[in-house]
């Protein structure tokens, strides 16, 4: 899909952003995260024309910025499909699930049949589901991508191209931006 807007020009403005404040955002009964500072949330100044309430993801900064209000994001360090799987274009957010239950795609049991034919039938919502506290649900056209912004059950995943395909958070970060995000709200994934 052609993006609209040139990745060298958005790039220009979110690259250049500053911390302005860390965002104090793991739950008491987590375990102490094993990511890189630089992944965890904070307040950051980007360009003052971008959306407000949109989301943009840089897969290889591994970073998505919620824009919060103008000139000022959100950025959370994320998770990223593997080179040949990561997803780019635009989106929109079109449905959005608490413990959200999982199934593997065929394509995924085709490509590892020894790791993901066991949840052929799926694997209900919970602490241990792949997709972990939340997950929204990426549409284009009115049609689902397949591609998820969700939490993980490996936050040391977090600054890597591991998935496949979907866009992981730290459970405690994706709680936050499910707060945050309503339905039909803009993504795009650079």
């Amino acid at each position: 899909m052609t993006m609209p807007i040139a990745r060298r020009t958005l790039l220009g403005g979110l690259a250049a952003g500053a911390a302005l404040a860390a965002l104090p955002l793991r739950a008491a009964t987590e375990a102490p995260l094993v990511i890189a500072p630089q992944y965890m949330p904070q307040e950051v100044r980007v360009r003052r024309d971008l959306a407000v309430g949109s989301i943009t993801i840089l897969s290889d900064q591994f970073l998505l910025y919620f824009i919060d209000r103008p000139g000022v994001a959100i950025r959370y360090g994320v998770a990223v499909g593997r080179d040949e799987l990561k997803f780019r274009g635009m989106a929109e957010v079109a449905r959005k699930v608490e413990w959200p239950s999982w199934r593997p795609t065929p394509e995924m049991i085709a490509r590892s049949p020894g790791h993901y034919a066991k949840y052929a039938d799926g694997m209900p919502g919970g602490p241990t589901n792949p997709l972990g506290a939340r997950a929204l649900y990426l549409y284009q056209n009115g049609q689902d991508t397949a591609i998820r912004i969700h939490g993980t059950t490996e936050p040391q995943s977090i600054g890597s191209a591991v998935s496949n395909g979907c866009i992981r958070m730290v459970n405690s970060h994706v709680i936050d931006l499910y707060e945050r995000v309503p339905l039909g709200t803009q993504v795009a994934v650079y």
